[in-house]
């Protein structure tokens, strides 16, 4: 196999090209055969192995620099630059990552995670690279979909007045997890389908080179950015920027690719490359259903269906389920997503009230503040996010829904710990960059059922409230625990003495192993379902104070900022010889990997805290 014989960055360079295609499909092959063990994003990196080879091919790394936007489909980058070993252990607990880490190779120049940030991170380099008096290249590569993220805009405008060469690539699959969406994605579909200009383009490039000063005549039309683009394609946006367009171009050709960096390298400006790929390309099923392989569990290979079928709902399908039924009773009922239709249960919605639904793209700052124009204008707005994604729109948050008290709801799932995605990913920080922000009410269910419950109370709450909740399975334990919601107010599922375990959210299940685990050493122990994080319910404290000798805080986020920091806080108020252990994620981040691997390593399985209450609170 040819495969076999790239060991290390640039061994790519020593294939002949006649054996480039050969090379890009036993890539493929490779890709397809460790995703389907260990699950990944695999669409994406399909869809990209002819545009790595050929970045490979025309770059000589580690001294130029790629910057993958959101970084999920840098697979082949990964096997180009020695780690196809590696992919045994993909995104397992200690393995290889499924994004760039600087730490894991000096190939990998800048970490990423989330979208929209490529630009801006390549020309820092660009202008670090200029300022050190350097030489190398510095390629951004961002999707179609992460350009309908205004972050990407801030940068376009700052690197159109760039000096120096700095190559942007489009990476254009019509795709980002989900369809694209806005005036972005039909911008460039316009140029996609423009036959017109391409058969323009095509004929007057045939022509000239028909004749004797053909060559010369084009490569000056190519230096003076000929404006006969500007004729055929209404607005040229890149090119009116001050900013050099190139393409388009088939992403699946490493030849005209080469031949196209090439010319972009000799640009003494910013350059954007337009590559036409496939999402999926080479695996029919990621073909047929890309958004199904963004990222995809293990899988069949000749069938493309998961190993493991689903028997339980999850929190999103009950987050899904109620939104609809809630759409149907209220008129008023809005839900936005960023791109995420799918992954946040609101696909359902959509198809049955698609005037009432805004998917906006990547843009989560848009989002929220969007979502402000409409509880402003009288509507109920749910806005749903991923944790990790939400963070990205704090100044919109704080700024234009809690000053305002806007009646706005934050569906936050992938609240927690994650798994796989790694540190870019984990939902630990929402209770803390949430609680900071005055007006602002947060809850976490225990259960499915009070999932439902709590949702159905935000919708008709008036004022800003975020509901937070886990990844995968919903905890169906403790059905006939159902008191009605109520602002500000926890509720005891055991109220014994001695010993209380107060827990948010997914943390109540853990709990009650807990208890078990206690109880069978002679403790005595009760469970309070906190509910509330903001505001906490001080009741239920003072209560607790009475039989209580040890309270253990219990949540799935950092310890700064988070629920135990409010309940000792509020001890300290009290003249009380209450012993407190919060049990929380430490403060650092926390790499990829199975999640209940991860519980063990930051300490919050039932294990590790009945050792940190004995060790700390057990007299």
């Amino acid at each position: 196999m040819i495969l076999e014989t790239i060991e290390k960055e640039n061994d790519i360079k020593k294939v002949s090209p006649e054996n480039w295609n050969v090379l890009a499909e036993e890539i493929r092959q490779f890709l397809i055969q460790k995703i389907s063990v260990t699950g990944g994003h695999l669409g994406s990196n399909l869809g990209t192995v002819e545009l790595t080879m050929a970045l490979h091919l025309s770059l000589n790394l580690p001294e130029d620099k790629i910057v993958w936007d959101v970084g999920h489909q840098s697979y082949t980058h990964k096997i180009l630059t020695g780690r196809r070993s590696g992919f045994e252990n993909l995104r397992k607990y200690g393995g290889l990552s499924g994004f760039p880490k600087r730490k894991e190779s000096d190939c990998d120049c800048f970490d990423t995670g989330h979208s929209s940030t490529s630009i801006s991170a390549g020309l820092g380099l660009v202008k670090a690279r200029d300022i050190m008096h350097e030489n190398h290249t510095v390629v951004a590569v961002i999707g179609d979909g992460s350009l309908t993220g205004g972050m990407a805009y801030e940068a376009l405008n700052n690197a159109a007045r760039a000096k120096s060469n700095f190559i942007i690539v489009l990476n254009d699959n019509n795709m980002s997890i989900s369809e694209n969406v806005g005036g972005v994605s039909k911008y460039l579909n316009n140029i996609r389908t423009s036959d017109r200009y391409l058969d323009i383009k095509e004929g007057i490039y045939n022509s000239l080179m028909d004749t004797k000063l053909g060559e010369p005549i084009v490569e000056s039309i190519r230096r003076t950015k000929s404006s006969v683009k500007q004729l055929v394609i209404p607005g040229m946006f890149f090119e009116d920027m001050g900013i050099t367009y190139l393409g388009p171009v088939d992403g699946h050709n490493i030849h005209d690719m080469m031949k196209v960096f090439r010319e972009a390298k000799r640009c003494k400006t910013t350059v954007l490359v337009h590559v036409l790929t496939q999402k999926g390309k080479g695996f029919a099923p990621a073909e047929r259903h890309p958004a199904r392989f963004h990222g995809a569990e293990p899988f069949d290979v000749n069938t493309g269906l998961p190993l493991k079928q689903k028997t339980k709902s999850n929190y999103t399908d009950v987050f899904s389920t109620v939104m609809c039924k809630m759409g149907d009773r209220d008129e008023k009922l809005v839900a936005i997503t960023a791109a995420m239709p799918d992954g946040t249960g609101l696909k359902r919605f959509r198809n049955m009230y698609p005037d009432r639904f805004f998917d906006v793209g990547i843009a989560e700052e848009h989002a929220v503040t969007f979502a402000a124009g409409l509880a402003a204008g009288g509507l109920h707005p749910v806005v749903a996010i991923y944790s990790s994604f939400l963070q990205r729109a704090y100044d919109q948050i704080l700024h234009d829904v809690c000053i305002q008290n806007l009646p706005v709801v934050f569906a936050i799932d992938r609240a927690g710990l994650v798994g796989s995605d790694g540190e870019t990913h984990q939902g630990i920080f929402d209770l803390s960059y949430l609680s900071s922000i005055p007006n602002m009410h947060i809850m976490a269910p225990k259960n499915k059922w009070e999932l439902s419950d709590m949702l159905k109370f935000a919708i008709q709450f008036e004022r800003p409230i975020a509901l937070r909740y886990p990844r995968g399975e919903a905890f169906d334990g403790l059905k006939e625990y159902r008191q009605p919601i109520c602002l500000g107010k926890a509720e005891w599922i055991y109220q014994e003495k001695d010993i209380v375990l107060i827990a948010v959210g997914s943390m109540v299940k853990t709990a009650l192993t807990v208890r078990e685990l206690l109880m069978a050493k002679g403790h005595n122990c009760s469970i309070i379902n906190a509910r509330f994080v903001k505001p906490i319910d001080t009741e239920i404290l003072d209560e607790a104070c009475k039989k209580h000798k040890l309270f253990v805080t219990m949540e799935e986020n950092v310890a700064s900022g988070g629920f135990g920091e409010k309940v000792r806080e509020y001890l300290d108020t009290k003249t009380t010889e209450i012993e407190l252990v919060n049990i929380t994620i430490p403060d650092e981040y926390v790499e990829h990997g199975n999640v209940d691997i991860l519980r063990q390593e930051v300490g919050i399985d039932a294990v590790s805290i009945l050792r940190q209450i004995e060790e700390k609170g057990l007299k």
